[in-house]
């Protein structure tokens, strides 16, 4: 299954659960009328991870080439942080992301998304050194084949790395110094928006879009998170909202998923589970918005 995506094919999906099965977060997200997905292929909040059943990852492909969902996105284990001073966690990290690699390898994912992590205790500079040169060490001997590794952005909050889009051009720079795989990004909505960046106006979006473009390339944006943000602009809060109801609002998702120069990108949805039906209400809200012309969303 390709993960190239023509500019007339739009992709509006969701997280989904593993719980039960793989195949069953395939068909959830069909249910809830995506042509996208993400998954964790491992508990996200645990070191260890148990073996991946070769009938089970089947089923999941099947499931996919029934449902015509593509890509499939995989989120990294949220304990992982590369860039960690303490040794002990960084041992841990490397070993945990190597297995997320093979992982999403063998269950066929085109994008696997990090976040890039925490420089507590050391410099910024040293931070991204470190998180680069774990990452090499890492994925040493693997042959990435379809699979690309995404750096998400992040709201800013604390020590975390990757809050300004230079940070996230630099840290694809390092790694591939080190390494030869294929890097990405992956633009989270709701962190753009807390981490300073007002996607929520016409002139936020086209200054920001601006921004990505002369740092990371918009064409190495591969994955967009579509969340509402419950915090302020500049917050640095990362606190994710329903399409519509937090601070950025319906109206800039209709200019997202109308702009040129996000037309035909992955729109995936993070968005709170609180009322059960979070997901459903959430592609609604997209699909619509998508089905509404831009009068303003496409410069």
């Amino acid at each position: 299954m390709s993960r190239r995506i023509g500019p007339q094919a739009p992709r509006i999906g969701a997280h989904t659960s593993i719980a039960g099965s793989l195949e069953r977060a395939a068909e959830e997200a069909a249910a809830l009328g995506c042509n996208t997905f993400q998954i964790f292929s491992r508990s996200p909040r645990m070191w260890r991870s148990g073996k991946l059943d070769p009938a089970a990852v089947e089923r999941l492909k099947d499931a996919r080439e029934r449902f015509g969902l593509t890509p499939l996105v995989i989120h990294g284990n949220y304990l992982v942080n590369l860039a960690a001073a303490d040794p002990v966690v960084r041992r841990k990290s490397i070993t945990a992301f190597r297995d997320e690699v093979n992982r999403a390898l063998t269950l066929g994912a085109e994008y696997l998304v990090i976040h890039p992590g925490s420089h507590r205790g050391q410099t910024l500079t040293r931070a991204m050194k470190t998180l680069a040169a774990s990452v090499a060490k890492a994925v040493r001997g693997i042959r990435w084949n379809h699979l690309e590794l995404l750096l998400e952005n992040t709201a800013g909050g604390g020590a975390s790395i990757g809050r300004d889009f230079s940070e996230l051009a630099e840290l694809r720079e390092m790694i591939q110094k080190k390494a030869s795989l294929p890097v990405g990004f992956c633009i989270d909505t709701a962190h753009s928006y807390e981490a300073g960046f007002d996607v929520s106006t016409p002139g936020g979006l086209h200054k920001t879009l601006r921004l990505i473009d002369e740092t990371i390339g918009i064409e190495a944006v591969r994955v967009i998170h579509a969340n509402d943000s419950k915090t302020a602009l500049g917050s640095n809060a990362d606190r994710h909202e329903h399409i519509g109801k937090g601070k950025i609002g319906r109206e800039a998702f209709r200019r997202m998923l109308h702009h040129a120069k996000l037309r035909g990108k992955p729109f995936i949805l993070e968005t709170p589970q609180d009322e059960g039906s979070g997901h459903r209400r959430n592609v609604r809200a997209l699909k619509t918005l998508l089905g509404r012309r831009a009068g303003d969303g496409g410069n």
